[in-house]
């Protein structure tokens, strides 16, 4: 069942005397359904196609959100709210409520960042100004426009772009992952992306420590335990992403669009979700593909360098 049309199948044309309206919501408020919510990809493209929503419709300032599902909260709501006016759960009215401007929001399944794991869309990220001057269909500046609307909404400013030096600090940032259900009432089974997660990391700070040519620095992605304004201050920071493929690395939809991305993708996870998301956006982007889960750590170190000689280290 596509929820949204089930509900838009609903909708009933009643007269002046039937309308009868317990509370009035005056401002323009974002009708949403949210399915793997625990998620941080999934509810990113919650974000994107509320952002997207928001955009097409030409809404003067931040919409309200009201969720239509029956979810409880989790501490992805700090987002909403920071990205929104608000939000408020429908479950919870308690009677007939009007809205005098409501928007239906597609589903996240149906935004590019998710139809475009499976359906070939053939754009590349590019800077705004650049495609102001030399408008281009095969470009886009939207999802570079969302993360910057994601870094504005936490206090970051957006006009500022990170570039490396050697003679200044380079961070590493390596997006620890830990192992969860993405919907606490599903019953599939809990796999791990990088079985030897914490010796690749263990190495990466050996080999970072023995290094004089250039000031690096690396930093433990622990984003589970980590405030979401301290998870996107680590992504803008970085210039060097990597990590095991899972739901952490959509945050570099707010990484400086100097950065690259080194994505550690295990036999069972050959899927595209970060190659694409860095290719919309305008990143550059590597990979390795392991035989199972297990990463030589030899092997990222080597690609770790290849990445670094760039910046002159």
């Amino acid at each position: 069942m596509h929820t949204m049309r089930e509900l838009v199948k609903g909708i009933e044309v009643v007269g002046e005397e039937q309308f009868d309206c317990d509370e009035w919501i005056e401002e323009p408020t974002l009708l949403l359904t949210r399915f793997e919510y625990a998620n941080v990809f999934h509810t990113y493209t919650d974000w994107y196609s509320a952002y997207v929503s928001s955009r097409v419709t030409g809404l003067p300032r931040r919409p309200l959100v009201v969720f239509l599902d029956g979810h409880a909260t989790t501490v992805l709501e700090e987002t909403w709210e920071a990205l929104f006016s608000g939000y408020r759960f429908g479950k919870n009215f308690t009677g007939p409520v009007c809205f005098r401007h409501a928007i239906f929001v597609p589903l996240g399944y149906e935004t590019a960042l998710f139809k475009g794991l499976t359906e070939t869309i053939d754009c590349h990220g590019a800077p705004a100004h650049q495609l102001w001057k030399n408008p281009d269909d095969r470009k886009t500046a939207r999802l570079s426009e969302f993360g910057e609307m994601v870094s504005a909404a936490f206090g970051f400013p957006v006009d500022k772009p990170r570039t490396p030096d050697p003679t200044t600090d380079i961070n590493i940032l390596f997006i620890r992952r830990e192992d969860y259900l993405a919907h606490p009432r599903h019953a599939g089974k809990v796999e791990s992306r990088l079985s030897n997660e914490q010796e690749v990391f263990d190495a990466l700070r050996s080999w970072v420590h023995s290094q004089s040519r250039c000031r690096l620095k690396l930093v433990n992605g622990l984003f589970a335990h980590m405030p979401m304004k301290e998870q996107l201050r680590a992504i803008q920071d970085a210039s060097v992403i990597i990590g095991a493929h899972g739901a952490g690395l959509t945050h570099m939809l707010s990484a400086s669009p100097n950065a690259t991305i080194l994505e550690i993708i295990s036999s069972e996870y050959r899927r595209p979700h970060f190659r694409l998301i860095a290719q919309w956006k305008g990143l550059e982007y590597h990979a390795i593909n392991l035989s199972g889960s297990y990463a030589k750590p030899a092997v990222v170190i080597s690609r770790l360098k290849s990445i670094l000689a760039k910046f002159g280290c």
